[in-house]
């Protein structure tokens, strides 16, 4: 079958025509090439085989014969030599014949890459050619040819045809062709012109090498158009029966139930007429399927009964029927006749994929479900709003499952699998401005400055949505495009109200821990100016707003001064809201590490505007330490962790003391300790805080346990830090030592674990169902406070304060000017990626008036809080606390109908609780029964409990 590329040498082919018709034998041509000529030619060339990002193994020449009988190569060669080469060209000679209208391959040397074979070539040489460029010539002799330099003209002696590749081509036919490349070969044309000019006659283009075995492609398939209904189309399969099938149209009908002209879906939604209530007539095959449109404007419109007819697809997972305007079997026609309505299916979310595919792009009434907010992180781009079936966000499986439990941890990712859907807004637009474009410009749909859309918000549908798969994620997508906060669709609850300020945690002092995205008074174009260098997150207009990357010794957070006072003003407010005496700082700039000569210099500029915000020296920090005493300079990071304080309150007992000369915190920052007291107060009511940043997960070894990068890292350095906490406590003299700060570990991941085994206790919030973090659309705490044993009695309250992880992103100072809508505010919300935590402490000896109080104060920690069914028994830490002494007696507790008791000793008591046989919420009642000097009191513990693996 001729070549999609042929060359004709018309007039020598009419010349011989009827000669070789008549004797049906190959014959051998003479030397020329003119554009007369009908003889061989080299229809391409490739030099690239073999090499980095070629799909062939080795180079190749492929000759091309455009007359209608075969022509014998025998005692023929293709020659070659380099681009800029002048010597006799290296010879590979050719036997048999060239098919009429055929092509005839010669396969040189192979590569080291490369995946795939060339077809059987029809001749073997070993010649290394040149990928960018390179002359290689068809010669009626097997002798090595030396051609001149520049034009080869036809007739010259001995070669049939001439090809020079690339600028650098010493010789060529007139002009040299494109260059080759590792990845294109030069190809002779479509239109198989040899006009004797290697630069017209010849493109560059994916290598495309036939052989004269080459079979041709068989012809295609008779288009034909089958009636099938949506249920048929769909199938029972993830994929169907009709995908892929550009030969068979199939024509259905259906009710348009959504329509999307705009915003780049260019499509609508069909099911069958009836369908969506009663039995279902299709189990396992949707009734209804996603119509996309190639061009024109969207020919469907909710209500309307139509037929389409066009080809079958999966796009990305999703069965569409595509119909185009521009070809004759495809269409759409509205129908006039009567046909029953779609009613929307009310139903729980599907839990499984199986189940969904069975219902893709069906329209759905889930109004009567729970939904809760669990992702917010792309809908300032994408407008996507991730959302959990239930009452709670999805939660990182380790979090509340034993990293090292593989089972639970597998059951845990199933679960959250199940409950997890994404809402859309029925549309494709990107909002960010990243490489420009009029979409920075459109407002944001879903959220705004009173509707913020908070992760642990309730999601209530007021519409029926599609049931959607796109970009690999299940979605549910409004049946139009949503333009404004789509009210209209649905409404989610506000949490920011209960979040103005931390829940009361009582105590005489209140300790609190703060991650504050990479807070440096430093700016990037500061840096710049001084002689750094540093790339940038632009807004809308290309002003700088975040540093990108200013490099390892560079800073990394606010772009301007004005990005800075947008920053700082969020973390001032936060901060003096949080109203705590004490808080450990992490990601704070560690100037000394930019060159400047106060380690201190960032931190003090935070203290300043802390006190001038609050009208008051309410703010202090805690002095770095001298230089001698820190870590060389190049074991610093450019952030650290810092404590400001309340000097009212609180009184410094000492310098600060920086962990030395520990390998485990190579790539982390190292610890920070100090000690405190009560203002005032005697010193023995000093007590010492550790804040600490571990290694984040983003980057290091993956140990395969699920726990992110560096675990192995993390674990070394809360091996390192309960040594220096031990050599702290006992240089300073201290039995009370609190660890604070983002530990980049999860709850249940080894890191955590390794300090509970040393003896520390995580502090967990009062409130349920409270994490510090999210990550991917699902929950957990990387930020805690543990306290030691002799510290935890002290504690009288804990409260993760949710005003950052919850917080979409939008509102940060790092996306102001972002979109159209101007989120930002001078609030607490979103100051940090991160939420704080606080807790309150009560210190023996903390100078106070006296009291008559004899009132008791009941503490109930268990762990863990969640557990599987007839797996894991969960233990209660019961603390009694009375100012009048401490309380004696006996504590109860009630859990499904069973009571148990123990005795209090020190004010403290255990109780180990049965299994739980059955999943759901378990309410266990707590009581302190009291003595002669305390009264009674009791408290309520909620215990999840999830279904046993397989059940």
């Amino acid at each position: 079958m001729p070549s999609s590329r042929p060359s004709s040498r018309a007039g020598l082919a009419a010349a011989l025509g009827l000669g070789v018709a008549a004797t049906g034998l190959a014959v051998a041509l003479p030397a020329q090439a003119n554009t007369a000529g009908g003889g061989l030619v080299i229809s391409e060339a490739y030099g690239g085989g073999g090499n980095s990002g070629s799909t062939y193994k080795n180079d190749f020449v492929e000759l091309y014969n455009p007359t209608s009988s075969a022509i014998s190569v025998e005692g023929w060669s293709v020659q070659y030599r380099s681009a800029g080469g002048a010597a006799a060209g290296a010879v590979t000679t050719l036997s048999g014949s060239v098919p009429a209208g055929g092509h005839y391959l010669v396969q040189e040397a192979a590569g080291s890459g490369g995946t795939t074979d060339l077809p059987t070539p029809d001749a073997t040489g070993t010649i290394a050619m040149g990928g960018t460029g390179f002359q290689v010539w068809l010669a009626d002799t097997t002798t090595a040819l030396t051609p001149p330099a520049g034009n080869v003209p036809a007739g010259t002696t001995g070669i049939v045809d001439f090809l020079g590749a690339g600028g650098s081509a010493a010789s060529f036919e007139t002009a040299a062709s494109p260059a080759p490349s590792n990845t294109n070969a030069v190809a002779r044309s479509a239109a198989g012109a040899d006009t004797d000019s290697n630069a017209a006659d010849f493109t560059a283009g994916a290598p495309t090498p036939e052989a004269s075995t080459t079979a041709p492609p068989p012809p295609p398939p008779p288009v034909t158009t089958v009636d099938k209904t949506i249920a048929e189309v769909q199938g029972t399969g993830s994929a169907s029966p009709f995908a892929g099938d550009d030969n068979t149209y199939v024509r259905t009908r259906g009710v348009v139930t959504a329509a999307y002209p705009t915003g780049g879906f260019y499509g609508f939604v069909i099911q069958t007429p009836g369908t969506g209530s009663g039995d279902d007539a299709t189990p396992g095959a949707s009734d209804a399927v996603y119509v996309y449109q190639k061009s024109g404007g969207v020919a469907g419109h909710v209500g309307d009964y139509v037929e389409v007819t066009g080809l079958v697809t999966e796009f990305g997972g999703l069965t569409e029927l595509t119909y185009d305007p521009s070809d004759s079997h495809s269409a759409v026609t509205v129908l006039t006749g009567d046909h029953a309505p779609v009613a929307p299916l009310a139903t729980a979310l599907p839990a499984s994929a199986t189940d969904r595919e069975a219902h893709e792009s069906e329209l759905l009434d889930v109004s009567g479900q729970h939904f809760t907010v669990t992702n917010n992180y792309t809908t300032n781009q994408y407008a996507e709003i991730g959302l959990a079936a239930g009452d709670t966000p999805l939660v990182a499986p380790t979090e509340t499952t034993d990293a090292q439990d593989t089972a639970g941890i597998a059951a845990a990712t199933e679960a959250n699998a199940a409950r997890a859907i994404t809402l859309d807004d029925g549309a494709s637009i990107n909002f960010l401005p990243y490489g420009g474009g009029a979409s920075q410009d459109i407002p944001l749909p879903w959220l705004s400055p009173t509707n913020p859309v908070r992760v642990s918000s309730a999601a209530t549908f007021h519409e029926p949505v599609i049931l959607d798969y796109r970009n690999n994620t299940w979605k549910f997508q409004p049946t139009h495009q949503v333009t404004d906060e789509g009210t209209d669709v649905v409404t989610f609850s506000d949490t920011r109200t209960e979040n103005a300020a931390p829940r009361d945690v009582g105590g005489d002092l209140r300790l609190a821990t703060f991650n504050v995205l990479n807070y440096f008074n430093t700016t990037g174009v500061d840096y710049v100016a001084a002689g750094g260098s540093c790339t940038f997150y632009d807004d809308r207009d290309d002003n700088h707003v975040t540093d990108r990357d200013c490099g390892d010794t560079g800073p990394r957070g606010a772009a301007e001064d004005d990005d800075l006072v947008r920053q700082r003003d969020k973390i001032v407010t936060a901060i003096n809201t949080m109203d705590a005496d004490i808080v450990s700082l992490e990601e704070i700039e560690n100037s000394v590490a930019l060159g400047e000569a106060d380690r201190d210099d960032a931190l003090a500029s935070l203290v300043d505007a802390l006190n001038a915000a609050a009208g008051s020296t309410r703010w202090a920090f805690a002095p770095s330490p001298d230089a001698a005493d820190l870590p060389p300079l190049e074991e610093q990071d450019v952030i650290r962790t810092a404590f400001i304080y309340d000097p009212g309150t609180v009184d410094l007992v000492g310098a600060s003391d920086v962990l030395t000369g520990s390998t485990a915190f190579h790539n982390a920052r190292q610890p920070l300790a100090q000690t405190f007291k009560p203002h005032g107060a005697a010193d023995d009511t000093t007590f010492g805080v550790i804040v600490n940043h571990f290694k984040s997960k983003g980057s290091g070894t993956d140990d395969g346990t699920g726990q992110g990068n560096a675990n192995p890292d993390r674990v070394a350095q809360a091996e390192a830090l309960a040594t220096f906490a031990d050599d702290f406590k006992a240089e300073r003299g201290i039995s009370k030592l609190f660890l604070t700060g983002d530990f980049n570990a999860y709850t249940m991941e080894d890191p955590i674990q390794k300090l509970e085994e040393k003896g520390y206790t995580n502090l967990e919030s009062d409130t349920p169902d409270e994490w510090s973090y999210n990550f991917s659309g699902m929950a957990g705490s990387l930020d805690h406070v543990f306290a030691n044993a002799e510290a935890l009695g002290d504690v009288t309250g804990v409260d993760i304060w949710n005003i950052n992880a919850d917080e979409a992103v939008a509102f940060e100072y790092s996306r102001h000017n972002y979109n159209a809508t101007d989120f930002y505010a001078t609030d607490q919300f979103r100051a940090s990626d991160h939420d704080p935590e606080v807790i309150g402490i009560d210190v023996p000896g903390f100078p106070t008036e006296s009291s008559d109080q004899s009132d008791s104060s009941l503490r109930v920690k268990a762990t863990p809080r969640t557990v599987t069914a007839g797996k894991t028994r969960v233990k209660l830490h019961i603390r009694v606390r009375s100012e009048d002494g401490t309380p004696t007696g006996t504590v109860q507790v009630v859990s499904e109908g069973r009571t148990y008791e123990a005795t209090l000793r020190n004010g403290r008591a255990q109780v180990r609780l049965d299994r739980f046989t059955s999943p759901g919420s378990k309410s266990v009642e707590v009581s302190y029964l009291g003595d002669d000097t305390t009264s009674s009191s009791a408290t309520t513990v909620e215990i999840r409990v999830r279904k046993k693996p397989g059940r």
